[in-house]
């Protein structure tokens, strides 16, 4: 929308969110600031460029990448909200402020450290396979872990289906993105260490055989089902990063995916048998959390196992996380 003079709106006021991501443009990987009404990207490093010379000081070290800007903590946030907030009254040039249509927005964060991700954090997702929740259910959460390289994807990238792929689900997920190094923090303090939250899909191959055997014992069928979630692709992640100072509380989001336009869960992150701060107290007590590590908190009820009805080449999963927005795949198949 346009004012009469032909000026853009402010897109960007104190009191409105500022969305961090990662883009590629001209070529080039960039990290970002998406503001108005998530239809203009800011160029971090540009406009504190600008800012810079207005200042009369130096350049920010920490707009390379975004590990980089999640190392330098609350400086660095409060810098890259600093850096938007100064673009904000410009024309979108193709150098420091895109339009959101002109950019290719990756993974908020490409390459992160560690991926660890939830199984069974939901009653509902527990009981909607048959099965029935157990005292141990509550005690302690179910923890482990992606390849951080081959699997991490953003949004608009293919979710790929390999030869060895029999059942492909999907699962809706809040994700955690760890800002300060941590270890051995208790619950009480845990909130402190979250940069801020994103969208994941925990995409799972439920009928993995690369290899038939005589018999399946409890822990074979265990390593199936832990080797179907490692698959290349496995862990579409986006569309950006809303910082923790915009979700206060992630308990109170509500998650819905979508197959095809068709909603297929709906629940709210109030649900979760850990919550977000007791997560982050479990793992830290096991391995040291740093900055850009993303915890997956768990899906809810509705995943397509429960119908037998699987993901195929074609299909368009979309799923949304109110206060963060929506994560767009497609699926295809894969050669190998």
């Amino acid at each position: 929308m346009h004012r009469p003079n032909g000026r853009r709106k402010n897109p960007l006021h104190t009191e409105e969110i500022v969305k961090l991501a990662t883009y590629s443009a001209a070529g080039e990987q960039r990290v970002g600031a998406v503001v108005g009404d998530d239809n203009i990207v800011v160029d971090l490093a540009a406009a504190d460029r600008v800012l810079a010379r207005q200042e009369r000081r130096k350049t920010h070290p920490f707009f390379t990448d975004m590990l980089t800007l999640l190392g330098a903590g609350a400086k660095g946030l409060r810098a890259a909200k600093q850096a938007a907030a100064s673009a904000a009254d410009k024309e979108p040039n193709g150098k420091t402020i895109h339009t959101l249509s002109k950019v290719r927005l990756r993974a908020p964060v490409p390459n992160p450290r560690k991926v660890f991700c939830l199984a069974g954090n939901y009653q509902d997702h527990i009981e909607e396979g048959g099965g029935k929740m157990d005292a141990q259910d509550k005690e302690t959460p179910r923890v482990f872990m992606k390849p951080p390289t081959t699997t991490v994807i953003g949004p608009g990238d293919r979710i790929l289906i390999p030869p060895i792929a029999n059942s492909i689900d999907w699962e809706g997920e809040l994700a955690v993105v760890i800002g300060r190094k941590t270890k051995g923090v208790k619950a009480k303090d845990a909130l402190r260490y979250v940069a801020g939250y994103t969208v994941m899909n925990d995409v799972s191959e439920r009928e993995l055989v690369i290899k038939k055997r005589t018999d399946s014992r409890p822990r074979d069928e265990w390593f199936d089902w832990l080797n179907g979630k490692w698959l290349d692709t496995f862990a579409p992640q986006g569309p950006w990063i809303v910082t923790s100072d915009e979700i206060k509380d992630p308990q109170v989001l509500d998650i819905s995916t979508y197959i095809n336009g068709e909603r297929k869960q709906h629940n709210n992150t109030g649900q979760m048998l850990y919550p977000v701060n007791k997560i982050i107290e479990y793992i830290s007590a096991i391995i040291t959390l740093e900055p850009g590590d993303l915890i997956s908190t768990g899906t809810i009820s509705g995943v397509g196992a429960t119908t037998g009805t699987f993901m195929k080449p074609g299909d368009k999963v979309e799923i949304e996380i109110s206060g963060i927005g929506v994560l767009k795949n497609s699926v295809a198949k894969s050669k190998k």
